[in-house]
C-alpha cells in the first residue's frame, strides 16, 4: 500500500513533462514507478509476462487489460457491448495490488442489463491498448 500513497503523492506534486497536473501519458506512469525503485517489466520481460497471462482470462487479476492511462480505462470499457448489442455500465471500484507486469491494477464492475456485475482488472501503464473484449462481451470496432 506505501507504493499506490507515494505514487498519489508523486502525481500530486509532478511538474514539467509530465505536465502541471501531474503524470499525462502512460511512460510518465512508469518512469514514477522507476523513481520509487519499483520498475514494471518493459521490453522482453514484458512480452514474456504478457504470454505467460494470456494463459487467464482477459480481464481477470492474472491477465489484466493493458490500456494508457484512465482515458484508456474508460475508452476500453465504453466500446465494450454486452451479448444482445446493449452497453454495459461500468464503475471503478478501486486501485488494488500490483499486477503481473509490476504496476498498480485498477478495478471495475462492469454490468449488462439484468446480469451480475463482472470484475474486470486493468494494467493503464501501456502504450499499446487491449483491442480484444473481455470473455462474454463484444468490442464496437474502431
Amino acid at each position: 500500500m506505501w507504493r499506490l500513497a507515494a505514487i498519489s503523492a508523486i502525481c500530486a506534486s509532478a511538474t514539467g513533462a509530465a505536465g502541471p497536473n501531474g503524470p499525462t501519458t502512460a511512460a510518465d506512469m512508469r518512469a514514477m514507478y522507476k523513481e520509487l525503485g519499483s520498475p514494471g517489466l518493459e521490453g522482453a520481460a514484458l512480452q514474456k509476462a504478457i504470454a505467460e497471462a494470456d494463459k487467464s482470462p482477459l480481464g481477470s487479476e492474472k491477465n489484466p487489460v493493458r490500456v494508457s492511462m484512465p482515458a484508456g480505462e474508460r475508452y476500453y470499457l465504453g466500446r465494450l457491448k454486452c451479448p444482445g448489442g446493449k452497453t454495459p455500465a461500468f464503475d471503478r471500484s478501486g486501485s488494488t495490488g500490483i499486477g503481473p507486469y509490476g504496476y498498480t491494477l485498477d478495478l471495475y464492475a462492469v454490468t449488462c442489463p439484468g446480469k451480475a456485475p463482472v470484475k474486470v482488472y486493468m494494467d493503464m501503464y501501456h502504450d499499446q491498448p487491449e483491442a480484444r473484449p473481455i470473455p462474454g462481451f463484444g468490442v464496437i470496432a474502431d
